[in-house]
């Protein structure tokens, strides 16, 4: 465990190192555009490549990595594997930062749009 600071006890190095692995692997816009369509609903990687774009063997390497850190699950239907996020926190981080950046491009568009209104 971390030094107590001030009453906090922080977060052990290792949960620390680990949770900044997952972030990492968020970084990547491809990697986050598949957590976010699998946010929305489970899908197996065909469809999910159609959601995200992209070549299927690229969404599935990415798939892979995600699974591996345990970000993503997956599960056999047949002869397809159907992935999928199981972890509500991790739906929730996802969602919460996406909309979140959405939310500030729609009112950055919408201050240049009154902004080149007024001719400025």
């Amino acid at each position: 465990m971390a030094a107590d600071v001030g009453g906090f006890e922080g977060p052990a190095a290792g949960v620390l190192a680990e949770a900044a692995a997952a972030f990492g692997l968020l970084a990547s816009s491809a990697r986050l555009h598949i957590m976010w369509a699998l946010a929305q609903g489970e899908s197996d990687v065909i469809h999910l490549t159609d959601r995200v774009g992209g070549s299927l063997p690229a969404v599935s390497q990415r798939l892979t990595k995600l699974k591996l850190a345990g970000l993503v699950r997956a599960r056999r239907e047949g002869r397809r594997q159907v992935y999928y996020v199981d972890d509500p926190d991790v739906v929730t981080v996802v969602r919460l930062m996406v909309g979140q950046q959405a939310a500030r491009a729609k009112e950055t568009s919408a201050l240049v749009r009154r902004l080149r209104e007024i001719g400025a």
